[in-house]
């Protein structure tokens, strides 16, 4: 159990007050085949973000989607597939798009911000501290 993850979650929500896009959230088979079409195992912190709190509406960003048919604005497969052709390390999974940027997870788990330039050294140590900075304070 992760109690910091927790945290983050139950504070997106509360403070989301309800407020969630139309799509439905994922489930374990949807999720299987993104991690089969992508090439990634996602971390189950991220499966849990996902399942959870993947479309909740909060703040100046949200999660990239995963949907059954693929043709949502945000979609994952989509976003990586157009983040790959821009320079996105091959091991980074993009997580969020924000301004043609993304914020993706890398091998170790770290969260990583990603320009089309190629720099930037922000990094948040773990999802939950991600969320608490970027998605619901802003930074």
């Amino acid at each position: 159990m992760n109690n910091e993850l927790d945290a983050a979650i139950s504070r997106l929500i509360t403070l989301s007050e309800g407020e969630r896009n139309n799509l439905p959230l994922p489930d374990d088979a949807l999720i299987s085949e993104y991690e089969k079409s992508t090439g990634f195992i996602f971390l189950s912190d991220y499966k849990k973000v996902i399942k959870t709190v993947g479309n909740v509406f909060y703040g100046s960003i949200d999660l990239l989607s995963l949907t059954r048919d693929k043709k949502y604005y945000g979609e994952l497969s989509t976003a990586l597939i157009e983040a790959r052709e821009q320079g996105l390390p091959k091991d980074w999974l993009p997580i969020c798009e924000d301004n043609a940027s993304y914020y993706c997870i890398d091998p170790k788990g770290i969260i990583r911000f990603w320009t089309t330039d190629g720099y930037s050294d922000e990094s948040w140590p773990n999802l939950a501290r991600w969320i608490n900075e970027v998605w619901i304070e802003g930074k």
